[in-house]
């Protein structure tokens, strides 16, 4: 079985392709597998787990040793280190923000440049976060500066 990856523009919709000779149950297993933790992630809440969809996630945020996901209107705790979430998320529209926290591009609705060269990124949720100086060129590219 040959497996291919082509990278594609941020801009345009990803998809998988599975071609086969038939569809068994093999197949149909592991399009079971790729639907079900397809950008799911754990969160807690209130002694509560949650499966999160990175579509829901704005930013990722490590504080005082602790890391959260924030979303529209709650704040998740994960036990992802500020590396692994960047490993699962690596070629995807989240772009390090700063030393402790990575944006999803998506969700920014306008930027505006600072006098210090720094960049402050305006959410969906209302939300305003700083870029670093030296994060604003990934910034750049996830929205098409």
């Amino acid at each position: 079985m040959e497996i291919s990856i082509q990278e594609i523009p941020v801009q345009e919709e990803e998809q998988l392709i599975i071609r086969c000779h038939r569809v068994d149950e093999n197949i149909l297993d592991l399009v079971h597998q790729i639907k079900n933790n397809q950008d799911r992630l754990l969160g807690y809440l209130n002694d509560e787990i949650y499966r999160l969809s990175l579509n829901d996630i704005y930013y990722f945020e490590t504080v005082d040793h602790h890391s959260f996901f924030y979303c529209k209107d709650k704040i998740y705790e994960t036990k992802l280190k500020l590396y692994e979430f960047e490993e699962y998320i690596i070629n995807s529209r989240f772009f390090r923000a700063s030393k402790s926290t990575i944006v999803n591009a998506k969700k920014i609705v306008h930027v505006k440049p600072s006098l210090s060269g720094r960049f402050e990124v305006y959410m969906e949720n209302g939300e305003q976060l700083s870029v670093s100086r030296q994060f604003v060129p990934d910034l750049k590219k996830q929205i098409g500066l």
